[in-house]
């Protein structure tokens, strides 16, 4: 697995913006840019289904998210069948 960033931070429902604020970078898929906090399975799903929409990161920014959702997905028993972020939205 390549290296990661995301630890687990629970917090379970729906986030407001000053719960997201007050969460770690490693709570985040994209933790430099806060993109798509992972706090319960539901939100590593979501983060799997947005991961397309998110703009302005490198294909190194992505490479970091995929990874920390693999991480937050095994941790949160999610299913992921893709092996790479590039075989999203296929």
């Amino acid at each position: 697995m390549e290296k990661t960033t995301w630890k687990p931070h629970e917090e379970h429902g729906k986030l407001t913006t000053a719960d997201k604020n007050d969460l770690p970078d490693s709570a985040f898929a994209f933790p430099k840019q806060r993109k798509e906090p992972m706090t319960d399975a539901s939100h590593v799903r979501n983060a799997l289904a947005r991961f397309d929409q998110v703009k302005d990161v490198s294909d190194a920014d992505r490479d970091l998210a995929f990874a920390n959702i693999q991480k937050a997905a095994k941790h949160y028993d999610v299913e992921v069948n893709e092996k790479s972020w590039k075989e999203l939205g296929k």
